[in-house]
């Protein structure tokens, strides 16, 4: 399927909404199905050939594993290529992941998210096609859109076909945070996108690989098989989390925000059962409504020895606030509450650095700049990038 069909899809649909309105009909909505479960648009492109997969959990199609799915269709699974967290899904973050075998069908698994990122040419050499189908969140420094790209560039040097299975984005309803300063740019950040970029990952493939992002001569041969029904700005709650530390949507809908908090020395949850919705110190603390405790402990495959284990500390329960988009007034109030206190706040400022995409926002934070202040330096960045990604974008 072409850039080209990809867009008769999308104005297709956008002619039928606007049909739908002007005559006032009385229709249900289509019913979302992902790039995974239209099989009909993409197993022709892979019978016959030697398939090489980028999937992990949340590579399902229904109750069943896409993996499982094409074997039950007679496709030749070759090798799958195992990102962060692993195959499973069942490792911590920056956890390094094996090469190997899966354990269930003896496929080979081959890492990257290991000693190698980018695989090697001879990891190419037998397939003849390579599809992506991984759940992404939409945040910039959630790495599967790195390894995405380190297989699209891989896949265009081998000069074989990038198939991308697109799902929704559940942060794709806005944009916005610093885009990224290349001067900065790494594995957790690696194209000039804003922080919350509102693409799904079939949308951003096409911009990787039209904006000449991948380091090759030549750009990937690329399908992208859209999500059908899908509007960006509609509610979706992933139906398997995308990774041990963001269990539900509410997690990931405060992500973009409470990830700044990593390098630094206060807990977002990690340890609990509850991360990425709570935020707290043992001995400085905000608060949101009731006074809020919680002691992280070690969970093997999601938090090995999280900032205070084992010791109860208070803070802010978020559990029950749905985030509508990227919070800064956190960041900012919590690193005020440690200057006032002459605390070190950051643990490690090139990492937050790296997160951020720029060091302006650490600079402003120093300064004492206000929420208004900081997002006034990353407007007319936004509303550029805005504008080049809008030939991409295939939904509503």
């Amino acid at each position: 399927m072409s850039l080209v069909n990809v867009r008769l899809i999308r104005l297709g649909g956008v002619l039928l909404a606007m049909l739908i309105s002007a005559c006032g009909a009385d229709m249900s909505a289509p019913a979302l199905q992902t790039g995974a479960e239209q099989t009909q648009a993409y197993l022709p492109l892979l019978q016959d050939k030697r398939v090489g997969l980028v999937v992990n959990q949340t590579s399902r199609v229904g109750q069943q594993h896409l993996v499982d799915l094409l074997l039950e269709n007679q496709i030749n699974v070759q090798r799958i290529f195992a990102p962060e967290h692993g195959f499973r899904g069942d490792h911590d973050a920056g956890a390094k992941v094996a090469s190997g075998k899966d354990s269930k069908t003896g496929i080979e698994l081959y890492s990257i998210y290991g000693k190698t990122r980018k695989p090697e040419a001879q990891a190419l050499s037998d397939l003849d096609v390579i599809v992506f189908d991984i759940q992404d969140v939409g945040v910039r420094f959630y790495t599967y859109i790195s390894s995405m790209h380190y297989m699209m560039e891989a896949a265009a040097e081998a000069d074989i076909p990038f198939v991308v299975l697109d799902r929704p984005n559940p942060n794709g309803d806005y944009m916005d945070g610093p885009v990224l300063d290349l001067s900065f740019q790494s594995f957790v950040g690696m194209h000039p996108i804003p922080l919350v970029h509102g693409m799904t990952v079939g949308e951003l493939a096409q911009m990787i690989n039209a904006e000449g992002w991948l380091e090759t001569d030549k750009p990937v041969q690329l399908e992208v098989i859209p999500v059908s029904g899908y509007r960006r700005d509609q509610v979706y709650s992933l139906p398997v989390k995308p990774s041990p530390n963001l269990p539900n949507y509410v997690s990931v809908r405060h992500y973009p925000s409470l990830g700044f908090f990593e390098p630094t020395v206060v807990s977002i949850g990690r340890g609990t059962d509850f991360p990425f919705q709570v935020i707290g110190h043992q001995h400085i603390a905000l608060s949101e409504g009731e006074p809020f405790h919680f002691t992280p402990r070690s969970i093997p495959g999601a938090a090995t020895h999280p900032k205070f284990e084992g010791i109860e500390i208070k803070g802010m329960d978020l559990r029950n606030k749905t985030a509508t988009g990227l919070n800064l007034g956190y960041l900012v109030a919590w690193h005020q509450a440690f200057a006032r206190q002459q605390v070190p706040f950051f643990t490690n400022e090139g990492f937050f650095d790296k997160l951020a995409g720029t060091d302006r926002l650490r600079k402003a934070l120093a300064a004492g700049a206000t929420e208004a202040q900081i997002r006034a330096t990353w407007q007319q960045d936004l509303e550029a990038f805005a504008r080049a990604r809008a030939p991409y974008l295939l939904y509503p």
